[in-house]
């Protein structure tokens, strides 16, 4: 989709699981809509008949999960340009609010839309078949969490039972805990299945996966948020948007205040990044030796964590960009 050359409008959505309340920047008109393909329909005629013209105009929307897929999937569709936008990032523009309403978070979208119009990239949907393995992917997640709870139920329920074998609860938690334990096998070998169906999907999957430190789970989710590698032009765009790159910080006289990570990131991967880091640290002779020298030389461990989750990134988009698993040099050298 090419960039617009002129934008004369924008026009602010706050999306919620049953309707979107609309907002016109330059004319400040509002109108609510049902969040379906009726409503998507209505809203471009309400649209046509306020004159706006759509060729001039950038749509902005927060992301809110799976609430705006189907109104993403609509404007890409109709050659509409639209940016999803992280809700942190608008909701850091507008400061602090004493009241809120739908029609002021639209007409606040509206507004960061209208301000930031020949900043902002046209998004791109998560294409239809990863959509379904981000379904997936969420469904598993619960089953993990439920499994978790039950594990921590059944070790309190263990202080005041005498004989487990006997006992109704304890039964019931072990019947409950296998079920679970299959259903997630069977979310998983459903993943695995989706993945092999798309050739690129499968390849990228095997080649990040050859970097220590990164399993099944954190390259399925590399898979999603990348949007099998399409959504980020580099390895630091994404490092970025993971809030893994230190920032300078500079405010009155907090000139010398030390750099650090963004707060607005995906918190999710930032995790999992961590998690990898951790594991590599142990399975990495390179990376556990780095680790270990640059603490000795006085390096906080979280900031030297930190360039690890970097390298372990850049690691994986090196895999991909090439087309081949990666190579440790640590055994090579002499």
């Amino acid at each position: 989709m090419k960039k617009l050359k002129e934008i004369t409008e924008s026009i602010g959505i706050d999306v919620s699981k049953v309707t979107l309340d609309v907002f016109i920047h330059t004319k400040q008109l509002h109108k609510q809509f049902l969040n379906n393909k009726k409503g998507f329909s209505e809203l471009l005629k309400w649209v046509a008949k306020e004159k706006v013209n759509i060729e001039e105009t950038i749509w902005c929307f927060e992301h809110t999960g799976w609430y705006c897929i189907l109104l993403s999937h609509f404007m890409y569709s109709n050659k509409i340009h639209y940016c999803c936008v992280n809700p942190m990032e608008i909701k850091r523009s507008m400061g602090l609010k004493r009241s809120k309403t739908d029609k002021q978070d639209a007409q606040e979208i509206a507004r960061y839309a209208w301000l930031r119009r020949n900043e902002l990239d046209s998004s791109i949907p998560m294409p239809l078949n990863l959509v379904d393995l981000q379904r997936l992917m969420s469904l598993r997640e619960q089953l993990v969490k439920q499994t978790t709870a039950l594990k921590n139920l059944s070790k309190g329920f263990k202080v005041t039972v005498e004989k487990e074998s006997s006992d109704f609860g304890m039964k019931t938690i072990k019947q409950a805990l296998k079920q679970l334990e299959s259903q997630i096998k069977k979310v998983e070998k459903e993943m695995t299945r989706l993945i092999k169906q798309d050739g690129n999907m499968y390849h990228n999957f095997k080649m990040s996966k050859s970097v220590k430190g990164v399993g099944d789970v954190m390259a399925i989710q590399m898979l999603l948020h990348t949007h099998n590698y399409s959504r980020f032009g580099t390895w630091r765009e994404f490092s970025s948007y993971c809030g893994l790159v230190p920032y300078p910080y500079q405010s009155g006289t907090s000139i010398n205040r030390k750099p650090t990570t963004h707060s607005i990131s995906d918190q999710k991967m930032k995790s999992l990044l961590t998690m990898s880091a951790i594991s590599a640290i142990q399975a990495d002779k390179e990376l556990k030796q780095y680790f270990k020298k640059r603490v000795e030389e006085g390096k906080p461990k979280m900031v030297v964590l930190n360039i690890i989750r970097n390298k372990i990134v850049s690691r994986i988009f090196a895999t991909v960009k090439r087309g081949t698993p990666y190579v440790e040099m640590y055994k090579f050298a002499a």
